[in-house]
């Protein structure tokens, strides 16, 4: 049993219709954290029943149902289909494919279904009771499960064990039987009550004995009036018991007679037999041992084959290895000469490496120098340029005050410009919005109504397709049905005609007689010249069985040359109808209720009619499956429709009926019937085939005209229109609320701009006292500062000339090693090409010396084979012989079968004449005694 597919609607986040197919090569669903693959364990949970909302992570049932989105409405039901490949019986049903579903409605209702047909949650679990699928088995593990049976949370891992070891059905089972067990004590509890209500009946029945005993009174007497009669009929019987026990004698005297020629006809046959089995045994001997010299033969030259194909892949393999091994020649001559450029580029590189980091040391000793000479001036100049830099802050902040506050005063004076200046402009723009508003309102109605029309020829487009996809599918499946019922016909017509060809199950002479053209040509064999309805064609040959490989010639002259021809040709024996015999037969009339005439069910030329009269003369083929009690007359034959049992009025026969029987009648008929059929299924097929092909054009044409894109193009043009609009009124609200703020701040800016103006008075009087303390501190540090400058212009070029070296030869470093690595890749690429070829070379080596042990191999093979043919040819030759001689034996011993068969009726007869006059006389017999 395996899992084939899996159909979800609705459940959770499935809102469309999806189906999962787990065919041979599908071993897993993967799939990024939100994608759904827990609901598609909890949809297999859900359909095989489970019933508790947690297991599936949810708070109440009606959950499962998909709850809609922002853009999508919620559904109405979820349904989950799970169907499963049963070719190998595992499930206890017919079905080689089984589906189970399990829908739940929003209002509540629920069902479940197999294979279609509504059913019972019960039903669903006995049927996967025995498999280990359920929705609490371990064959589907949850997320929480692997946690539970390593804590062994409520004995989880017992039930795994019980369910592995298929103990679990036995304890559900045990459990159902305990319930059972329960509803017997209550119906016993029930029984008691009802005997105590009983118990007030037993008054009544009391009664109803004394009225029984009255009755076996009156008994009594009948039985005295009745031992009377008896007496009187006894004297009567004895009489007539005299008479059937002489008439019985007589008779048995008859059978033992006919019983001794049957004995004696019996041993002649038994001694027919023992010589036919020897013949027979010899022939099975000879077969066999030419059977297995073929088979013999036949594993020669699959060896053979296989040595043959073992070469050719070898061959194969050897092209595959020159043109390997020519390949890595070339590339490892490529590898050297790489190899041999990068070594001298590698060595020219270190050279340089090591002159920059020379360079860079001696750089590195100058700057150490010079910074030693600056830090002793720069603790000289700390003092003056702390208090210079205080002087300076102060200065700086007044200025930094003043600055700010004219800035502030400029920059009011331009807002209030620019904002009469902004009101005057903006006011502009709010007209022009107002007429892009009403530009894009037109324009964004007659985007929505053509998008509605482009929907609208969308959805009328989709149910098109679907209706025409419906239609291809249905006709593809009756195109397939009819391909499989055409090549039904065209394998029954092949192997119809392959067995009228070489007329298979018919002797060597029948077979010998029909390669004579000029004698076969006007005497058929009756098997060909009658036809048979299927439903009784098993009944009829299986009656004429021992009259199908007879010929119907003309006359005896016919007969005669074709018994002279077996003879020259020693091809063995043939029987043969004489038509002329027959021509003025008529076949008597027999009738039986619910029943057929046999000749009535058979088709045949008018010239062969009173030959079929005459063989199915009181056959009757009967509706009834099982064989009559009696027949109408003795000659009567009864035949079971179905050809399951022949009835006589002495005897009857049957049993199962063969695969290959009724393959015998007809062949002829039925194959001009089914080259007549197959021409008429061609036509069908071809009328089939263009109507497909015009509705996948159609299909085709309607996927041509797919608008999605079109509609989704129109759908965003549509976005940008209402995302135009919102913006041009999202402006103009904004332009009106600006002109208004506008007008108040223009008022606030001309008081602070005269705020600003009387601060700046007070700050410039301070600046020009902070400004004569400055110019005295700064002659000081003048003379003190010149020395220390060139020192600090020392050092920041020897720090520069320091930095770039460094730079320099990390560079240097880094090519050097991008060399190395380049290097070493190719020297490693260079080894593993040489150890290819050498591998390469060994391999061609070994398969040289394998072609050379095949080629010797087969060269045997082929000397065994041409000697077993010609044992082959000796042994057929000699069992020809031998077959011929077992089938002359053979019909010496039907002969003799015939006669006791004769016989063996006579002998039933007499049985059935002394077995009724024995009835009769134990019916007088029993009369007596009783």
């Amino acid at each position: 049993m395996r899992l084939k597919s899996l159909e979800i609607k609705g459940f959770k986040s499935f809102a469309n219709e999806t189906v999962l197919h787990f065919n041979a090569d599908v071993t897993g669903v993967v799939g990024p954290n939100g994608s759904g693959k827990s609901n598609v364990v909890d949809a297999i949970r859900w359909v095989l029943g489970e019933q508790k909302s947690s297991q599936l992570r949810l708070d109440k049932m009606a959950s499962v149902i998909f709850n809609g989105t922002k853009k999508r409405k919620e559904g109405q039901m979820a349904q989950v289909t799970l169907t499963f490949d049963n070719t190998k019986n595992v499930l206890p049903t017919e079905y080689t494919t089984v589906a189970i579903s399990r829908i739940l409605y929003r209002s509540g209702e629920s069902e479940y279904r197999l294979n279609g047909v509504t059913c019972r949650l019960k039903d669903i679990t006995s049927l996967f009771l025995d498999t280990g699928i359920g929705p609490d088995s371990y064959a589907i593990i949850a997320l929480n499960m692997v946690e539970d049976m390593l804590s062994d949370r409520e004995q989880a891992r017992r039930k795994m064990f019980e369910q592995a070891a298929g103990v679990s059905k036995y304890k559900a089972r045990k459990h159902e039987t305990q319930q059972k067990l329960e509803a017997t004590t209550a119906d016993l509890d029930r029984v008691e009550d009802l005997l105590f209500e009983i118990s007030d009946q037993l008054k009544k029945l009391e009664k109803q004995a004394e009225r029984a005993q009255k009755f076996y009174a009156l008994k009594d007497e009948y039985r005295t009036l009745s031992v009377e009669l008896a007496v009187h009929n006894l004297a009567r019987h004895k009489a007539t018991y005299k008479e059937l026990e002489s008439q019985i004698a007589r008779e048995e005297d008859n059978y033992r007679s006919t019983e001794a020629m049957s004995r004696l006809l019996e041993a002649d046959v038994e001694a027919k037999r023992k010589s036919h089995t020897d013949k027979e045994t010899s022939l099975s001997e000879q077969q066999q041992e030419v059977n297995r010299l073929t088979g013999r033969i036949r594993g020669k030259e699959n060896e053979k084959a296989m040595q043959e194909q073992k070469r050719s892949f070898i061959a194969n393999d050897l092209r595959r290895l020159d043109d390997q091994i020519a390949n890595s020649v070339s590339q490892l001559g490529r590898l050297e000469g790489e190899i041999e450029g990068y070594t001298t580029d590698l060595n020219y590189e270190r050279r340089v490496e090591a002159e920059l980091e020379d360079a860079l040391s001696a750089a590195q000793k100058l700057l150490e120098k010079v910074r030693a000479d600056h830090n002793l001036l720069k603790g000289n100049l700390d003092e003056f340029i702390k208090e210079q830099q205080t002087l300076e802050r102060e200065v700086v902040e007044l200025e930094k005050t003043k600055a700010i506050q004219t800035s502030q005063i400029d920059s009011l004076r331009r807002d209030v410009e620019r904002t009469l200046s902004d009101i005057a402009t903006r006011r502009e723009e709010m007209k022009v919005l107002e007429k892009n508003l009403a530009v894009q309102s037109a324009a964004e109605s007659a985007q929505q109504k053509k998008i509605g029309e482009l929907e609208t020829s969308e959805t009328r487009r989709k149910s098109d397709l679907t209706t025409a996809e419906q239609q291809e599918e249905t006709l593809r499946r009756k195109v397939a049905d009819h391909n499989r019922a055409l090549d039904a016909r065209r394998n029954e017509f092949k192997l119809t005609k392959s067995m009228v060809e070489s007329l298979e199950g018919f002797p060597e002479s029948i077979k010998f007689l029909s390669q004579q053209k000029d004698w076969a040509k006007n005497c058929p064999l009756l098997s060909d010249l009658l036809y048979v309805r299927e439903e009784f064609r098993i009944a009829i040959e299986n009656y004429l069985e021992p009259y199908l490989n007879y010929y119907v010639v003309p006359n005896a002259d016919a007969a005669v040359q074709a018994i002279q021809m077996l003879g020259q040709g020693q091809k063995g024996r043939a029987n043969f109808f004489l038509l002329d015999a027959f021509r003025d037969y008529h076949a008597p009339l027999t009738l039986l209720p619910g029943g057929f005439r046999a000749i009535e069910l058979v088709e045949v030329e008018a010239q062969y009619r009173p030959l079929i009269e005459y063989l199915l003369a009181n056959v009757l083929v009967s509706d009834d499956p099982n064989p009559p009690a009696n027949v109408p007359d003795a000659d009567t034959v009864i035949l079971g429709k179905n050809g399951a049992f022949t009835r006589r009025k002495f005897s009857m026969s049957g049993g199962s009926v063969g695969l290959f029987e009724g393959k015998k009648i007809g062949r002829k008929k039925n194959l001009e019937i089914l080259e007549t059929d197959i021409k008429k299924l061609e036509s069908t097929e071809n009328q089939l085939n263009t109507q497909l092909a015009t509705l996948r054009t159609h299909i085709q044409g309607l996927k041509n005209a797919d608008q999605s894109a079109m509609l989704q193009r129109e759908r965003e043009a549509m976005n940008r229109i209402s995302q135009e609009k919102a913006g041009q009124q999202a402006k103009l609200d904004n332009i009106a609320a600006f002109v208004a703020n506008f007008d108040a701040q223009a008022g606030d800016a001309n008081e602070r701009i005269s705020t600003l103006s009387a601060s700046n008075a007070t700050i410039d009087l301070q600046l020009r006292e902070k400004q004569n303390a400055a110019d005295a501190l700064r002659e000081r540090l003048s003379n003190a500062d010149g020395s220390f400058r060139d020192v600090a212009e020392q050092l920041s070029q020897a720090s520069a000339d320091y930095n770039q070296k460094n730079i320099e030869f990390i560079r240097q470093q880094n090519k050097v090693n991008t060399f190395r690595q380049e290097l070493t890749f190719r020297e490693n690429r260079r080894n593993e090409l040489r150890q290819t070829e050498q591998n390469a070379r060994t391999t061609l080596a070994r398969h040289a010396d394998e072609i050379a042990l095949i080629e010797a191999d087969i060269q045997r093979i082929t000397n065994e084979l041409t000697a077993a043919y010609a044992e082959k040819k000796e042994k057929e030759a000699a069992l020809s012989g031998v077959e011929q001689s077992y089938f002359k034996a053979r019909n010496e011993i039907h002969e003799l079968e015939n006669k006791q068969r004769e016989n063996f009726r006579k002998q039933q007869d007499l049985q059935v004449l002394v077995n009724r006059l024995k009835e009769k006389f134990n019916d007088v017999k029993f009369e007596i005694t009783a």
